[in-house]
């Protein structure tokens, strides 16, 4: 029955489909010549685009000389180059400290995204042992290791480091930043405004600059501290502000009669926020926040204006020699692709969050 039911909603889908495009593409003469020239268009361009990216290019390393005369993609410079794309300036013979730090953070994330882990103290372990993994493997001093500083870390390893660092900081900076603008104490509601609306002014790249130059010509040496985490703070305050705008705008969907509810019910001030508020906060806040966080992984590439040799600038150095320089287009197409893995993993995660707590809201 069930295989039934799909053959016949996939009928249904079909008949749909050709109903509409004998409405809107065929409904006459002229509309069906269009319709044709534009489809073939289309055609034509996906073949052309099949035939530079697979049945036309060249794959191995080793086959570079014939990328000239080869019609099609030259992906032997990501066979020859995939290393210093994804680790960048990180030593050669030490790329699988890199590999395995990037699995350590990777594995946290999705870790953190299964129900199981859901609760305050399994995520607070969670994280310490997934960051604390990272650092000692990338820093390898504390392992007996050869040690590499951090201006020395870079790629992919670099780019999932700092987008963990700012989304771990700075969510929970944007919730106290909310609740401090929520405050009935006119002194913390004060400076919580000010503060957001100072950050919010400026762009990211000001916001930046000022953490990794500005800062260490104020403060004395001994609180400058490693320049990549003053990026990160500085980073997760900016993320930090405008996730703050965002919690706002959930707790003013929730109507005041829940907290007096919650009152009456004997509950402390603390109780109504943890278990009657902040869940409804964050089911507001969804969407937003995926937003959120989607933009701040693509942001995580201007830390290459302030010398940090992120995924993109790794790439950018793949094709930076003479040998190389005309096949930017094949390391900027894998670098995209890198980019929208992630990214359509975040979204669709996201899309998930949003069923699971629909479902739970009925």
């Amino acid at each position: 029955m069930a295989i039934a039911s799909e053959v016949t909603g996939t009928s249904d889908r079909w008949d749909q489909l050709v109903r509409t495009l004998k409405k809107r593409a065929f409904r006459s003469p002229s509309d069906s010549l269009t319709s044709v020239f534009i489809f073939g268009l289309m055609l034509y361009m996906a073949w052309m685009l099949l035939d530079w990216a697979l049945f036309s290019a060249v794959w191995r390393a080793e086959d570079v000389e014939h990328c000239a005369e080869a019609g099609g993609a030259c992906w032997s410079v990501i066979a020859a180059r995939h290393r210093l794309i994804l680790f960048g300036l990180y030593p050669y013979d030490l790329h699988w400290r890199s590999t395995l730090a990037c699995i350590a953070i990777v594995a946290t994330v999705v870790l953190s995204c299964l129900p199981h882990f859901w609760s305050t103290s399994k995520l607070v372990t969670l994280w310490i042992v997934g960051f604390g993994t990272y650092v000692l493997l990338m820093d390898g001093s504390l392992l007996g290791q050869a040690q590499v500083t951090t201006d020395q870390w870079g790629g992919l390893a670099l780019t999932l480091f700092m987008f963990s660092a700012v989304v771990l900081l700075g969510m929970p900076m944007g919730l106290l930043l909310a609740l401090a603008r929520r405050s009935r104490l006119p002194a913390v509601k004060g400076a919580a405004s000010l503060l957001i609306d100072f950050i919010r002014s400026l762009p990211l790249l000001t916001t930046l600059f000022a953490a990794a130059v500005v800062i260490p010509l104020l403060l004395p040496d001994w609180l400058n501290g490693d320049k990549i985490w003053r990026v990160i703070v500085g980073f997760a305050l900016f993320f930090a502000c405008y996730q703050a705008e965002v919690f706002r705008g959930g707790f003013q969907a929730i109507p005041k009669g829940q907290f007096e509810a919650g009152k009456a019910l004997g509950l402390t001030s603390f109780q109504i926020l943890s278990r009657i508020v902040m869940p409804q906060v964050f089911r507001h806040a969804l969407p937003s926040t995926i937003n959120m966080v989607v933009v701040t992984f693509k942001e995580t590439a201007i830390v290459i204006i302030i010398g940090f040799f992120d995924v993109l600038a790794s790439a950018n150095a793949a094709f930076g020699t003479v040998e190389w320089a005309p096949y930017y287009i094949e390391v900027y197409a894998f670098v995209g692709a890198i980019y929208w893995i992630f990214i359509f993993s975040l979204s669709q995660y996201g899309e998930y969050l949003k069923a699971r707590m629909s479902v739970a809201k009925r």
